[in-house]
């Protein structure tokens, strides 16, 4: 009898130690499984988050037609797009304007050209080139803003302007999309090709007809 009072009395107390431990060991799980998750959430917080392109493109050619007339052409060797709806060309592209008899009016180029989608504003860089073939003027700058939906250029860069015989230097300038008309804001100087015909001027941007083939 004694005996197996002892051996009960063994039994609840194993029963007892048993019961003890699980809560101790079950808030120790519990807390370590906290803590594995904010340590993880953590590193997802403090890991650098991916701001590149979701998509690239290669030989891209963008064409704009006004009832079924093709008015604008654009070329770039690579376009990428953000998720955000910015676009950035890193090896610049060339854009022309064309008439309803498919002649070119005017162009533009340059080296880097980043578009912003919140402002519809692109930002172009590096050996920036506009020229209209109506008035055969040509402007040249290394930075220009161009403002699509106001159809206008402008920059407050050092500028250079080349009319069929003179040329205009300068500090900042507007003009409209074709180039046709412009205003120097801080004007520099104007001297005629003649007076001055031995004067370092970039030469013409070739034109590049872009082939919707291509």
């Amino acid at each position: 009898m004694k005996e197996d009072l002892r051996i009960n009395i063994k039994s609840i107390r194993n029963i007892y130690a048993a019961w003890k431990s699980i809560p101790g060991r079950f808030l120790v799980l519990s807390l370590w499984v906290i803590f594995l998750a904010c340590d993880q959430r953590k590193e997802l917080v403090d890991a650098p988050q991916y701001d590149g392109p979701l998509s690239s493109m290669d030989s891209a050619i963008t064409l704009l037609s006004d009832s079924g007339i093709v008015v604008m052409k654009m070329k770039a060797d690579v376009q990428n797009n953000f998720e955000n709806g910015d676009r950035e060309w890193p090896n610049g592209f060339y854009i022309e304007w064309l008439n309803k008899r498919g002649q070119v009016t005017s162009y533009f180029s340059a080296n880097y050209v980043y578009f912003t989608q919140a402002d519809n504003l692109y930002r172009a860089e590096g050996d920036v080139v506009v020229r209209s073939n109506v008035k055969q003027d040509q402007l040249n700058t290394e930075e220009l803003f161009w403002d699509q939906s106001e159809e206008k250029f402008y920059t407050d860069k050092f500028v250079t302007i080349k009319s069929e015989d003179e040329v205009h230097t300068g500090e900042g300038m507007e003009s409209n999309q074709d180039f046709t008309e412009y205003r120097i804001l801080k004007p520099s100087g104007t001297f005629t090709l003649e007076d001055d015909p031995n004067r370092p001027f970039q030469r013409d941007v070739p034109l590049r007809p872009i082939k919707e083939d291509q």
